[in-house]
């Protein structure tokens, strides 16, 4: 089935088991930047809309309702995701308004959901950054079909730990991190460095490694 089609049904199923103002909020706030979102990012990366729900309503710390964008409910995580464009959420955004976003977005993280947000700007020029982030997010939550052996499973470990340091990795890094051995630990380098993944820095005369450091290029994750 083509994204089109796809999209119509989606948001039909979703108006069809809704009433009054939850029914009427998806039908005036499911707009151009949600459907870009979709199309975009979602679409390519999963191929469906299982588990997603548009314009989902919950309650804030005041009780009063509020609609993510999308909230996303496989088993074991609930995820609010929001498309902000700049002009709504910065340019036209007052003090009050600015403090009432963070109150919900944290109240939001108290009652176990995880909030993210995309810029519209992310969403329609530079889409496969936007695949890359979302994909690396929820990989930590539902491993794909890939990820079901034990190098492919160590070699996210190791991007997301990449990632998450200031400066680059060495072996001693991995073994410590994973509590792997060292002939382990260089098979999976080295895999990450042939899948272009990880990028080796050599030594002045260039006969030894001396780390390890993220790829410059982000598209070829496929974690």
């Amino acid at each position: 089935m083509k994204f089109e089609a796809a999209h119509q049904a989606f948001i039909n199923k979703h108006a069809e088991q809704r009433t009054g103002e939850r029914r009427g909020r998806l039908l005036r706030g499911h707009g151009h930047g949600e459907t870009l979102f979709l199309k975009n990012i979602w679409w390519p990366l999963y191929g469906h809309f299982e588990n997603l729900h548009p314009e989902y309503e919950v309650l804030d710390w005041r009780r009063r309702s509020y609609f993510g964008d999308f909230v996303y409910l496989p088993k074991g995580l609930k995820l609010i995701i929001e498309i902000k464009g700049y002009g709504p959420h910065v340019q036209d955004m007052d003090r009050q308004k600015y403090c009432d976003e963070l109150n919900r977005e944290l109240f939001l993280q108290i009652a176990g959901f995880r909030v993210i947000s995309f810029a519209y700007d992310d969403i329609a020029h530079r889409p496969e950054q936007c695949i890359w982030l979302l994909r690396m997010l929820l990989s930590r939550y539902h491993p794909s079909h890939k990820s079901t052996n034990l190098l492919s499973l160590s070699e996210q470990e190791i991007i997301q730990f990449a990632i998450s340091r200031t400066k680059p990795i060495r072996p001693a890094d991995v073994i410590q991190h994973l509590d792997i051995n060292y002939r382990t630990a260089i098979n999976v380098l080295r895999s990450l460095v042939d899948q272009g993944k990880l990028q080796a820095v050599y030594s002045g005369n260039g006969t030894r490694i001396r780390y390890y450091k993220l790829s410059e290029r982000l598209e070829f994750y496929e974690l």
